[in-house]
């Protein structure tokens, strides 16, 4: 099937969703998303989005906080922007229909997280970002322009390569033509051709065993734009969630929100020690880069398997009230968390960086726009103040809209793409193989590239993913596709981009810790 659209959007979370909404009135929308519509990480974020409503908060100490739990490495003309247009996006969303939770007297109910220094994080209870994704679905939903493509996996995007031109990355102007996508009804791939694509495929927590993403985060953009020739940066800067819950069977890990630490919870040893003072003077509520660091290193002083997160001195009413999701997965444990500490480990969460893009969400590439957590915006530098990544997808997508819609116009889809050869593929019939790859990358980057790093180490896991990487790629140029076969390709890319940029940078710097490269000035 080929398919001629004015907008291809690749994801449905807030990303993908907030620019449909906005470009659907000027052309042709094609919304491809590889789970069910509602299947995104947006759905699963708990804890809120971050923006300025009310003094004594204001412009000045968001971007202050933003900049000093990212350590140095923010664009800080992309953080003041994001910031600065943070109230008007939440107007916005509220206007689409979003009922973030309000005081008795009408103001919104403020919550506070790790790194923030005043009460600016909105939330409708433990479950903001289904709530988000809900609302923005009840908008895509009902336009007449908008197709979605449930269950269709996008392979590659579409450039000059596809046209057998060489193309260089520092001199040639690279474009995007559309994508090819793998049509789960047919076992074909489809050719959908776009004047304007928008990356927004969220992150790639899975190519780490114990990940709060859901199973679908697998870096599919970032890889997709990589192997085209796109610029991506900062993918050393993996965050680590520092609580997610103890529970070793179940994947993704459940997440246990920052704002549970806002509301009062204390981080103690399994022995019920409070230990986030020999870290920070923040304690329990220090970004997150230093206190998954130091339970990382009390689980290694104890030789314990978790911490615990202490709500028992909160109103149980209250802690209910404001977190029903927690109190009731807990609760399904066993776990009474107004009588016991909860378990927990730090669990990869966030990628901060990605394809790189400017202040209207434009790649290195033409013709192609990446939003939310597979962009890196320089928003989050080195670490990614707590909720602020919804925050950045709605900001840039208004601005990728922005800076797309009037040139959509001028843009013609190009009648020269091939469609996708599958001539002498065969059928592969060992997913073990597969399967088996898979469980091999996640080890070597939970055990080589985790919150603690050394040179000895990375480089262990490079020569490793290097052996995978040509068995991998030897099976994809023979065999039939397959979803698992196109992840596990796109995760293989995904480690060694952030092994390669961990590598290269030779000092420890907000969630990239060297042993190597020990801090000398403190944070």
């Amino acid at each position: 099937m080929r398919k001629n659209v004015d907008f291809l959007i690749i994801g449905s979370g807030i990303a993908g969703l907030a620019f449909a909404i906005k470009v659907a009135k000027f052309g042709k929308v094609c919304i491809v998303t590889k789970s069910t519509v509602d299947d995104t990480a947006t759905s699963w974020a708990q804890g809120g989005i971050a923006a300025v409503m009310y003094t004594p908060d204001s412009y000045e100490k968001h971007i202050h906080d933003t900049i000093v739990a990212g350590d140095g490495i923010c664009d800080e003309k992309i953080v003041r922007l994001t910031i600065e247009e943070s109230t008007e996006r939440i107007r916005e969303l509220v206007k689409w229909g979003m009922k973030f939770d309000k005081t008795k007297t009408g103001r919104y109910d403020l919550a506070k997280e790790g790194g923030h220094s005043e009460y600016r994080v909105l939330h409708h209870k433990d479950s903001t970002g289904k709530e988000i994704e809900n609302t923005l679905l009840e908008q895509v939903k009902t336009h007449p322009n908008i197709e979605i493509l449930e269950n269709y996996f996008t392979i590659d995007i579409i450039t000059q390569h596809h046209l057998n031109i060489e193309v260089n990355r520092r001199t040639t102007n690279i474009t995007c033509f559309g994508a090819y996508v793998f049509n789960p009804r047919t076992h074909l791939v489809d050719t959908i051709l776009s004047k304007v694509t928008l990356i927004a495929t969220g992150g790639a927590g899975n190519v780490y065993n114990n990940t709060t993403n859901p199973l679908i985060s697998t870096g599919d953009g970032i890889a997709m734009v990589y192997r085209a020739k796109g610029t991506i940066e900062n993918m050393e800067f993996i965050q680590f969630h520092p609580t997610s819950l103890y529970n070793p069977d179940e994947k993704p890990a459940f997440l246990i929100t920052e704002a549970l630490r806002g509301f009062g919870a204390v981080l103690k040893t399994r022995e019920g020690k409070e230990f986030m003072h020999k870290y920070d003077s923040r304690l329990s509520l220090a970004p997150r880069d230093i206190v998954a660091r130091a339970i990382d290193n009390e689980m290694k002083l104890s030789g314990d398997e978790y911490v615990g997160l202490d709500c028992r001195q909160l109103n149980k009413n209250e802690l209910i009230n404001h977190f029903p999701t927690i109190y009731a997965k807990c609760l399904s444990l066993g776990i009474d968390i107004h009588k016991d500490m909860i378990p927990v480990v730090p669990a990869v969460h966030y990628t901060c960086g990605g394809i790189k893009v400017d202040e209207y969400g434009r790649s290195s590439i033409l013709n192609l726009y990446a939003s939310g957590e597979c962009s890196s915006t320089g928003l989050h530098g080195a670490n990614r103040l707590a909720s602020n990544s919804l925050l950045e997808a709605l900001v840039f997508s208004h601005r990728a809209a922005v800076d797309a819609i009037p040139k959509v116009k001028s843009i013609s889809i190009c009648d020269r793409i091939p469609d996708w050869n599958a001539e002498g593929m065969v059928l592969n019939e060992e997913m073990i193989l597969i399967t088996q790859s898979m469980k091999e990358v996640q080890a070597i980057m939970s055990n080589y590239v985790g919150i603690v790093r050394s040179n000895l180490r990375l480089q262990r896991a490079f020569d490793r993913l290097d052996l995978l990487y040509k068995e991998t790629e030897d099976l994809y140029d023979k065999s039939i596709l397959t979803i698992r076969l196109c992840e596990l390709r796109n995760l293989i890319n995904i480690g060694y981009l952030i092994i390669k940029a961990a590598q290269n940078r030779h000092e420890s710097r907000g969630l990239h810790y060297s042993i190597d490269y020990p801090r000398t000035v403190p944070k």
